[in-house]
Protein backbone atom coordinates (compact mmCIF):
# COMPACT_ATOMS: atom_id res chain seq x y z
CA UNK A 1 0.00 0.00 0.00
CA UNK A 2 1.24 3.46 -0.89
CA UNK A 3 1.64 6.16 1.73
CA UNK A 4 0.58 9.71 0.83
CA UNK A 5 1.62 12.32 3.39
CA UNK A 6 -0.80 15.24 3.04
CA UNK A 7 -0.21 18.94 2.67
CA UNK A 8 -3.35 21.08 2.82
CA UNK A 9 -2.73 24.64 1.69
CA UNK A 10 -4.60 27.71 2.84
CA UNK A 11 -3.23 31.22 2.26
CA UNK A 12 0.11 29.67 1.29
CA UNK A 13 0.43 27.87 4.64
CA UNK A 14 0.32 24.22 5.58
CA UNK A 15 -2.86 23.68 7.64
CA UNK A 16 -5.37 21.09 8.81
CA UNK A 17 -9.09 21.64 9.13
CA UNK A 18 -11.13 19.71 11.65
CA UNK A 19 -13.90 17.79 9.85
CA UNK A 20 -13.59 20.17 6.90
CA UNK A 21 -14.55 23.21 8.98
CA UNK A 22 -12.97 26.37 7.52
CA UNK A 23 -13.38 28.15 10.86
CA UNK A 24 -11.40 25.43 12.69
CA UNK A 25 -7.96 25.83 11.12
CA UNK A 26 -4.64 24.86 12.64
CA UNK A 27 -1.47 26.10 10.95
CA UNK A 28 1.31 23.50 11.06
CA UNK A 29 3.87 25.22 8.89
CA UNK A 30 4.41 28.58 7.22
CA UNK A 31 6.68 26.81 4.72
CA UNK A 32 4.97 23.99 2.78
CA UNK A 33 8.02 23.44 0.55
CA UNK A 34 10.18 22.76 3.60
CA UNK A 35 7.50 20.34 4.86
CA UNK A 36 7.44 18.49 1.51
CA UNK A 37 11.24 18.23 1.52
CA UNK A 38 11.10 16.84 5.06
CA UNK A 39 8.60 14.16 4.00
CA UNK A 40 10.89 13.25 1.10
CA UNK A 41 13.92 13.10 3.40
CA UNK A 42 11.97 10.75 5.68
CA UNK A 43 11.47 8.34 2.78
CA UNK A 44 8.15 9.40 1.23
CA UNK A 45 7.86 9.01 -2.54
CA UNK A 46 4.28 10.28 -2.87
CA UNK A 47 2.57 13.47 -1.76
CA UNK A 48 -1.09 14.45 -1.58
CA UNK A 49 -1.64 18.20 -1.92
CA UNK A 50 -4.96 20.00 -1.51
CA UNK A 51 -5.50 23.63 -2.38
CA UNK A 52 -8.21 24.45 0.17
CA UNK A 53 -8.70 27.98 -1.15
CA UNK A 54 -9.16 26.50 -4.62
CA UNK A 55 -11.64 23.87 -3.40
CA UNK A 56 -13.77 26.55 -1.87
CA UNK A 57 -13.62 29.23 -4.54
CA UNK A 58 -12.16 27.60 -7.63
CA UNK A 59 -9.20 30.03 -7.56
CA UNK A 60 -5.75 28.46 -7.73
CA UNK A 61 -4.21 30.77 -5.12
CA UNK A 62 -1.59 28.29 -3.95
CA UNK A 63 -0.45 27.25 -7.40
CA UNK A 64 3.04 28.75 -7.14
CA UNK A 65 3.70 26.92 -3.88
CA UNK A 66 2.62 23.62 -5.43
CA UNK A 67 4.75 24.26 -8.53
CA UNK A 68 7.79 24.79 -6.30
CA UNK A 69 7.16 21.48 -4.52
CA UNK A 70 7.03 19.69 -7.88
CA UNK A 71 10.16 21.43 -9.15
CA UNK A 72 12.28 21.12 -6.02
CA UNK A 73 11.50 17.57 -4.90
CA UNK A 74 11.34 14.17 -6.61
CA UNK A 75 8.00 13.42 -4.98
CA UNK A 76 5.20 12.03 -7.08
CA UNK A 77 2.51 14.64 -6.42
CA UNK A 78 -1.26 14.36 -6.71
CA UNK A 79 -3.18 17.63 -6.52
CA UNK A 80 -6.79 18.53 -5.81
CA UNK A 81 -8.84 21.58 -4.96
CA UNK A 82 -10.77 23.79 -7.35
CA UNK A 83 -9.89 21.91 -10.54
CA UNK A 84 -12.98 22.47 -12.66
CA UNK A 85 -11.80 22.94 -16.26
CA UNK A 86 -9.86 20.91 -18.81
CA UNK A 87 -7.42 23.86 -19.07
CA UNK A 88 -6.75 23.61 -15.36
CA UNK A 89 -6.09 19.84 -15.59
CA UNK A 90 -3.81 20.47 -18.54
CA UNK A 91 -1.93 23.17 -16.65
CA UNK A 92 -1.26 20.86 -13.72
CA UNK A 93 -0.12 18.00 -15.91
CA UNK A 94 2.23 20.37 -17.76
CA UNK A 95 3.61 21.34 -14.31
CA UNK A 96 4.53 17.71 -13.69
CA UNK A 97 1.69 16.57 -11.45
CA UNK A 98 1.34 12.78 -11.38
CA UNK A 99 -2.40 12.75 -10.77
CA UNK A 100 -5.11 15.41 -10.81
CA UNK A 101 -7.99 15.02 -8.37
CA UNK A 102 -11.45 16.15 -9.43
CA UNK A 103 -13.92 17.01 -6.69
CA UNK A 104 -17.03 19.17 -7.01
CA UNK A 105 -17.03 19.08 -10.83
CA UNK A 106 -17.25 15.27 -10.80
CA UNK A 107 -20.54 15.50 -8.89
CA UNK A 108 -21.88 18.24 -11.12
CA UNK A 109 -20.91 16.91 -14.54
CA UNK A 110 -20.55 13.31 -15.73
CA UNK A 111 -19.64 14.65 -19.16
CA UNK A 112 -16.66 16.49 -17.73
CA UNK A 113 -15.40 13.34 -15.99
CA UNK A 114 -15.78 11.36 -19.22
CA UNK A 115 -13.86 13.98 -21.19
CA UNK A 116 -11.09 14.23 -18.56
CA UNK A 117 -10.65 10.44 -18.44
CA UNK A 118 -10.68 10.26 -22.23
CA UNK A 119 -7.87 12.83 -22.45
CA UNK A 120 -5.77 11.96 -19.41
CA UNK A 121 -6.69 8.35 -18.52
CA UNK A 122 -5.11 7.19 -15.24
CA UNK A 123 -3.81 10.69 -14.46
CA UNK A 124 -7.35 11.50 -13.32
CA UNK A 125 -8.58 10.62 -9.84
CA UNK A 126 -11.86 11.59 -8.24
CA UNK A 127 -12.03 12.68 -4.64
CA UNK A 128 -15.24 11.45 -3.06
CA UNK A 129 -15.87 13.32 0.19
CA UNK A 130 -18.74 11.87 2.19
CA UNK A 131 -20.62 12.60 5.38
CA UNK A 132 -23.23 10.11 6.62
CA UNK A 133 -22.71 8.29 3.29
CA UNK A 134 -23.77 11.38 1.30
CA UNK A 135 -21.41 13.15 -1.12
CA UNK A 136 -20.23 16.65 -0.12
CA UNK A 137 -19.00 19.36 -2.51
CA UNK A 138 -17.47 22.87 -2.59
CA UNK A 139 -14.77 22.26 -0.02
CA UNK A 140 -17.19 20.10 1.99
CA UNK A 141 -19.52 23.02 2.63
CA UNK A 142 -22.45 21.62 0.63
CA UNK A 143 -24.03 18.20 1.22
CA UNK A 144 -25.79 16.52 -1.71
CA UNK A 145 -28.46 13.79 -1.65
CA UNK A 146 -26.21 11.42 -3.56
CA UNK A 147 -25.26 8.14 -1.91
CA UNK A 148 -21.46 7.90 -1.89
CA UNK A 149 -21.30 4.20 -2.79
CA UNK A 150 -23.68 4.62 -5.74
CA UNK A 151 -21.60 7.60 -6.87
CA UNK A 152 -18.38 5.54 -6.73
CA UNK A 153 -19.96 2.78 -8.84
CA UNK A 154 -21.02 5.39 -11.36
CA UNK A 155 -17.45 6.76 -11.54
CA UNK A 156 -16.25 3.27 -12.44
CA UNK A 157 -18.64 3.21 -15.37
CA UNK A 158 -17.16 6.52 -16.53
CA UNK A 159 -13.69 4.94 -16.63
CA UNK A 160 -12.22 6.43 -13.44
CA UNK A 161 -9.33 4.28 -12.19
CA UNK A 162 -8.54 5.95 -8.85
CA UNK A 163 -10.96 7.07 -6.14
CA UNK A 164 -9.83 8.95 -3.05
CA UNK A 165 -12.53 8.43 -0.47
CA UNK A 166 -12.67 10.72 2.56
CA UNK A 167 -15.06 10.23 5.44
CA UNK A 168 -15.46 13.86 6.57
CA UNK A 169 -16.74 12.92 10.01
CA UNK A 170 -13.40 11.18 10.64
CA UNK A 171 -11.09 13.75 9.06
CA UNK A 172 -8.66 15.43 11.42
CA UNK A 173 -10.11 13.53 14.38
CA UNK A 174 -7.47 10.75 14.66
CA UNK A 175 -10.35 8.47 15.68
CA UNK A 176 -9.68 5.72 13.15
CA UNK A 177 -10.79 5.37 9.51
CA UNK A 178 -14.20 4.07 8.47
CA UNK A 179 -13.02 0.51 7.75
CA UNK A 180 -16.52 -0.75 6.90
CA UNK A 181 -17.00 1.68 4.01
CA UNK A 182 -13.54 0.86 2.63
CA UNK A 183 -14.37 -2.86 2.69
CA UNK A 184 -17.45 -2.12 0.57
CA UNK A 185 -15.46 0.07 -1.82
CA UNK A 186 -12.78 -2.58 -2.18
CA UNK A 187 -15.42 -4.98 -3.50
CA UNK A 188 -15.59 -2.79 -6.61
CA UNK A 189 -13.60 -4.19 -9.51
CA UNK A 190 -10.65 -2.56 -11.29
CA UNK A 191 -10.34 0.66 -9.31
CA UNK A 192 -7.64 1.89 -6.94
CA UNK A 193 -9.06 3.03 -3.61
CA UNK A 194 -7.07 5.56 -1.60
CA UNK A 195 -8.30 5.96 1.97
CA UNK A 196 -8.34 9.32 3.68
CA UNK A 197 -9.59 10.65 6.99
CA UNK A 198 -9.11 9.60 10.59
CA UNK A 199 -5.92 7.54 10.45
CA UNK A 200 -4.35 7.98 13.87
CA UNK A 201 -2.10 4.97 14.38
CA UNK A 202 0.18 2.51 12.60
CA UNK A 203 -2.27 -0.24 13.50
CA UNK A 204 -5.00 1.51 11.49
CA UNK A 205 -2.63 2.02 8.59
CA UNK A 206 -1.81 -1.69 8.64
CA UNK A 207 -5.51 -2.57 8.74
CA UNK A 208 -6.15 -0.55 5.56
CA UNK A 209 -3.22 -2.31 3.87
CA UNK A 210 -4.56 -5.70 4.94
CA UNK A 211 -8.03 -5.12 3.47
CA UNK A 212 -6.39 -4.18 0.15
CA UNK A 213 -6.43 -0.38 -0.07
CA UNK A 214 -4.19 0.96 -2.84
CA UNK A 215 -3.08 3.90 -0.72
CA UNK A 216 -3.65 5.86 2.45
CA UNK A 217 -3.46 9.60 2.98
CA UNK A 218 -2.24 10.75 6.34
CA UNK A 219 -1.96 14.32 7.55
CA UNK A 220 -2.75 15.11 11.14
CA UNK A 221 -1.19 11.91 12.54
CA UNK A 222 2.16 12.95 11.04
CA UNK A 223 1.84 16.57 12.16
CA UNK A 224 0.84 15.59 15.69
CA UNK A 225 3.67 13.06 15.96
CA UNK A 226 1.48 9.94 16.27
CA UNK A 227 3.95 8.25 13.92
CA UNK A 228 6.60 9.31 11.40
CA UNK A 229 6.78 8.72 7.65
CA UNK A 230 9.69 6.40 8.35
CA UNK A 231 7.69 4.31 10.85
CA UNK A 232 4.69 4.18 8.53
CA UNK A 233 6.78 2.92 5.62
CA UNK A 234 8.47 0.34 7.84
CA UNK A 235 5.08 -0.83 9.04
CA UNK A 236 3.82 -1.22 5.46
CA UNK A 237 6.94 -2.93 4.14
CA UNK A 238 7.38 -5.39 6.98
CA UNK A 239 4.77 -8.13 7.38
CA UNK A 240 5.74 -8.86 10.97
CA UNK A 241 5.79 -5.19 12.07
CA UNK A 242 3.19 -4.75 14.84
CA UNK A 243 2.21 -8.42 14.47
Amino acid sequence: MKLFPAIDLKDGKCVRLKQGDFSDVKVYSEDPLKMAKQFEQDGATFLHVVDLDGARTGNGLNKETIKKIIQETNLSVQVGGGIRTIESIDGWIQCGVERVILGTIAVESEEFVKEAVKQYAEKIAVGVDAKDSKVATHGWETLSNMDSLVFCKNLLNLGVKTIIYTDISKDGMLSGPNIEIYKKLLDLESVNIIASGGIGSLKELKELAEIGAYGAITGKALYEGKFTVEEALQCLQNESYLA
